[in-house]
C-alpha cells in the first residue's frame, strides 16, 4: 500500500495546486451564482424569506463562503479524488466508488441546499422536498462511509501481525 500511496502523491505540489485552483475557481463561480449573487437570478430569494439583521448578514456571508468553498472542493474531489480512493481501498470497487461519491456529496451539497432554502422561502411543500432530498441522501452517504471505514479497519486488522 505504501508504494501505491507514493505513486498517487507523485507531483505533490502540482497536485494540490490543481485541487486549490478548481476549488477556488468553482467557489468564486458558486458565490456569484448564489441567490443574492449577481448571477443567482434563477433562484432569487423568495419574497417571504426573512431578511437577516445587519448583525446577522456577515455571518450568513461567511457561511456562504464556507459552503461555496466546500462545493468547489467537492467538485475537485470528483475530478481528482478517485485515484486516491482506489490507492487506499482494500474494499470492493463498488464500495470504493460509493464511498467516493459519498465524500463528494458531503462536500458539494451545502451550497445548493442552502440556496434552495432561500429560494423556497416559507413554502412547506417545497421545504419537505428539499429536506428529504438532501437530508436522506446525507444519511445514506454517512452510512456508506461508516461501512467503508469498517471495511478498512477490518482489512487492516486481518493484515496486522
Amino acid at each position: 500500500m505504501a508504494t501505491e500511496s507514493q505513486g498517487v502523491s507523485t507531483g505533490g505540489r502540482q497536485s494540490w495546486i490543481k485541487w486549490l485552483a478548481v476549488t477556488l475557481l468553482l467557489g468564486v463561480i458558486a458565490f456569484a451564482a448564489s441567490p443574492n449573487g449577481p448571477f443567482g437570478g434563477f433562484w432569487r430569494p423568495s419574497p417571504d424569506f426573512p431578511q437577516p439583521s445587519n448583525a446577522q448578514l456577515p455571518l450568513f456571508i461567511v457561511l456562504n463562503v464556507a459552503e461555496v468553498l466546500a462545493f468547489g472542493l467537492g467538485i475537485a474531489f470528483l475530478i481528482f479524488g478517485y485515484p486516491l480512493m482506489q490507492a487506499i481501498a482494500p474494499a470492493s470497487k463498488r464500495l470504493t466508488f460509493w464511498a467516493f461519491l459519498s465524500i463528494a456529496w458531503l462536500l458539494v451539497n451545502w451550497w445548493p441546499h442552502d440556496s434552495l432554502h432561500v429560494a423556497n422561502g416559507m413554502n412547506m411543500g417545497g421545504l419537505l422536498v428539499i429536506e428529504y432530498v438532501f437530508h436522506l441522501t446525507l444519511i445514506v452517504a454517512g452510512a456508506v462511509l461508516a461501512y467503508f471505514f469498517w471495511v478498512l479497519l477490518r482489512q487492516g486488522a486481518t493484515q496486522s501481525p
